[in-house]
């Protein structure tokens, strides 16, 4: 098994936390971050997101993001997912997993990864709230590394 699989970044299936782990004898360390729909933002009641995305672009640089990664921290697992469609309060919409031989670089890649996805990966949010509008996200503050 290579450190980067083949995956599909970009998937508009709904996204489950595993509790099985990559079967790699090194690793001492494995961070799972869920990136979860929340019924609130900016004081405005949430009833669901709509994600969209440009597959082919996001899976490519999703891909060379994580392959900076393991480069950067020598990992032995990375893996990135993010949802596309309707998704509902409480689904996951973004799940990151990283795996190294120690816990801090598994954390730190770990952060590293969903920042540059927000900040760089062509994939849009839409907030639908409780009074009935709708607003495109503004995005996120970005924070160096």
């Amino acid at each position: 098994m290579s450190v980067l699989e083949t995956y599909s970044h970009i998937s508009s299936s709904p996204i489950f936390v595993s509790s099985e782990l990559p079967d790699i004898p090194e690793m001492g360390g494995f961070v799972v971050f869920s990136g979860i729909v929340r019924n609130l933002n900016e004081g405005k009641k949430v009833t669901h997101l709509e994600y969209e995305a440009y597959a082919p672009m996001a899976n490519e640089m999703i891909s060379n993001i994580l392959a900076d990664a393991c480069k950067k921290w020598d990992l032995l697992h990375a893996n990135c997912i993010h949802r596309v469609g309707k998704l509902g309060i409480s689904e996951i919409a973004v799940i990151v997993e990283t795996g190294s031989v120690h816990r801090a670089e598994a954390y730190e890649s770990n952060r590293y990864i969903i920042d540059r996805v927000k900040h760089e990966v062509p994939i849009w949010k839409k907030e639908f709230y409780l009074d009935g509008s709708s607003q495109w996200s503004k995005g996120c503050v970005h924070e160096s590394h």
